[in-house]
């Protein structure tokens, strides 16, 4: 099923969604810990880091024991992530992720025990614990054998880990900011660049490249840093982009921009046919109409209906225009019966072609 929607020239967004500060990111965290209580369904013999990670948790604990006589299937090493956003605080809490890392079938039902998380520093900075939410289930009974909904070997623990150490972000006594936008464009950083200047009276933004542009800090705004990024984050700024056409193969999804053109060509594909070329005119115009019919002028006329255009057996012929957004091509070629597979072989012939103005992006 294809989904048209011929879409209205973008609006201007805010700063802030187009756009992040430099300093301002998130951090991620990684650690192993084990899921605990599991009904059969945890690692095997066949995991040796899961024995060796439960004889380790025990010691710690005041009991000895050797990893080669652990026995247990109900539990199960995992991988722990989660990501420390910016400027939040010891204390506060973070969601984490776990995904398994030996042979467990589910992790359904589990706890995670005391698990702490590090940064690529090899520091800690946050502890993870708490009983786990996998959003799945398997089936039993009459249905059939192993179905299941979402996977079992992946759960979450909302706000599961405490923040233990901050990664330090100040805008104190900076005298420069740099704004980076998601994605670089040449045409909206200049619009960017623009809009800074125009709301603080002044040169004061710098484009740098096509993504990145320097603000100095007014005087005005010395000290009240935060005062001046909340007022450039809440500018209005119309983006641009190059147009494209994005085609994913698997699963037959094909995405648009509302920039791309198609010149004049004449393709087909199957039983359908697409011409894109200059409209025609009637064939007889209207300088010999009210003219005396002479021998003359009534062999033009004839000789113009007979080279006519014919209009019989085109059911599945669609015209259109040179220049043609890709929304009123989509359009025809839906009017024809062109499935979203055509569209794809149709899209990769006509960009070979060299006839669509767009990007033409394969995932």
């Amino acid at each position: 099923m294809l989904i048209n929607w011929s879409a209205a020239p973008a609006g201007a967004v805010r700063l802030k969604d187009l756009a992040s500060v430099k300093g301002v990111r998130g951090n991620q965290l990684i650690g192993y810990g084990l899921v605990v209580g599991l009904d059969g369904t945890g690692d095997g013999n066949n995991s040796p880091f899961t024995m060796q990670g439960l004889a380790n948790m025990l010691k710690n604990i005041g009991m000895t024991v050797n990893e080669n006589d652990i026995k247990v299937k109900n539990v199960a090493g995992v991988l722990v992530t989660a990501n420390l956003p910016a400027f939040i605080k010891s204390g506060q809490t973070i969601d984490v992720t776990l995904s398994s890392l030996g042979d467990a079938s589910s992790l359904q039902g589990g706890t995670l025990i005391a698990t702490p998380l590090k940064g690529l520093n090899g520091k800690t900075y946050a502890m993870a614990q708490g009983p786990i939410s996998i959003g799945g289930f398997q089936t039993i009974g009459p249905q059939p054998p192993g179905s299941q909904k979402n996977l079992l070997t992946v759960a979450r623990i909302p706000n599961g880990a405490t923040v233990e150490k901050e990664v330090p972000v100040s805008f104190a006594d900076k005298d420069q900011l740099t704004i980076s936008l998601a994605n670089p464009d040449f045409t909206t950083i200049t619009r960017v660049t623009k809009a800074i200047n125009t709301h603080l009276h002044g040169p004061y933004a710098t484009a740098q490249d096509g993504a990145t542009v320097k603000v100095k800090v007014p005087k005005d705004f010395k000290g009240r840093i935060i005062a001046l990024l909340a007022a450039l984050e809440d500018l209005e700024i119309r983006p641009d982009s190059i147009a494209k056409v994005v085609i994913d193969e698997r699963t037959g999804t094909v995405v648009m921009g509302e920039n791309v053109r198609i010149s004049r060509l004449a393709l087909a594909h199957g039983s359908l046919s697409i011409q894109v070329s200059a409209p025609q005119g009637p064939p007889i115009p209207n300088s010999m109409i009210g003219q005396v019919l002479t021998p003359q002028l009534a062999q033009q006329i004839t000789s113009r209906i007979s080279n006519a255009p014919t209009t019989t057996s085109r059911n599945n012929l669609a015209e259109l225009n040179p220049g043609v957004t890709i929304g009123k091509l989509v359009q025809a070629l839906n009017s024809v019966g062109a499935a979203p597979r055509d569209l794809i072989a149709i899209f990769q012939a006509i960009k070979a072609a060299g006839a669509m103005q767009a990007e033409l992006k394969i995932i």
